[in-house]
């Protein structure tokens, strides 16, 4: 039985979902080993007795936000261009964005140790603090997976992830309704600001419950849109590019059908025999299916 074309694009790109299983199986171990204590002396907790509160968006939400959702975009897309390379590539390139930086948030999070905002709530949920008579370090007396978390305020894991899943879709979206074709559309471009936006206000609300720091909040965004971006053009041409609405694959595919073969050493399509295939390009514009 033959293989369907979204089958086989997934078979070649096997060893990448097998490195986006190995990314979360990292994740999962970073989250279950103890962080850093750093050192909290009683001069100190003036700035760590903030309200412990609830999250305004929990941890379980943001995935929601940053990847199903901008995953049922990319399936939108599909459903119109029938494009099973963007399809793949998009999806597979957003589950990397989101693993490598929740990796590398969790990482930075059990080497640094910085105490939350509410750090004396956790601590102390008696309200009655203890300090070592020698070192003059906290000795907590709260719940021990509470007291954990407040070991890990640096970065923010809820800003740096919604960056990555919706700082990605904001690039894809960019590509697909082409914001820079040079028509100066500013509907356009607010509709690429929206998914920064919402990871910009889910940030904003990490400081608002006093979970974080701003400063965690800061670097958590930065670590996001670094690794979306990288993420993205690794796979997509740039948006300001005359291709920048398909994904690399997609074009050559288009030169390796059309006879000839991509240039190894490019990071963009050839466009030398871009007539060749210039009715495969009007086709997947035009919303025919490409599968």
């Amino acid at each position: 039985m033959a293989q369907s074309p979204g089958t086989k694009l997934v078979l070649s790109h096997m060893h990448d979902w097998l490195i986006i299983l190995l990314l979360a199986a990292i994740d999962g171990l970073l989250n279950m080993i103890e962080p850093f204590h750093r050192y909290v002396g009683k001069d100190m907790m003036q700035d760590l007795m903030f309200p412990f509160k609830e999250d305004t968006i929990p941890m379980w939400g943001v995935p929601i936000l940053s990847i199903i959702i901008p995953i049922l975009i990319f399936i939108a897309f599909y459903m119109v261009r029938r494009d099973i390379y963007d399809l793949h590539h998009a999806t597979l390139g957003i589950l990397f964005a989101s693993l490598i930086t929740g990796v590398i948030t969790d990482c930075i999070k059990d080497a640094v140790g910085r105490p939350r905002p509410n750090f004396f709530q956790r601590c102390f949920p008696n309200k009655i603090p203890e300090f070592d008579k020698e070192t003059g370090d906290v000795i907590c007396n709260g719940i021990k997976a509470v007291i954990k978390e407040g070991y890990k305020s640096f970065p923010s894991g809820h800003t740096s992830w919604s960056f990555a899943g919706l700082g990605f879709l904001s690039w894809y979206l960019s590509g697909k309704i082409r914001v820079f074709d040079r028509r100066g559309h500013i509907g356009k471009f607010s509709i690429v600001l929206l998914p920064l936006l919402i990871a910009a206000l889910i940030g904003v609300t990490r400081v608002d419950d006093y979970w974080h720091h701003w400063t965690d909040v800061f670097t958590g965004g930065f670590i996001g849109i670094v690794v979306s971006s990288s993420c993205y053009l690794l796979l997509f041409p740039f948006p300001t590019f005359s291709q920048g609405w398909a994904p690399h694959a997609f074009f050559y595919m288009l030169e390796e059908g059309g006879g000839e073969s991509p240039q190894p050493d490019s990071q963009t399509p050839s466009l030398v025999r871009q007539e060749d295939f210039s009715a495969e390009l009007d086709a997947m514009e035009s919303g025919k299916r490409y599968i």
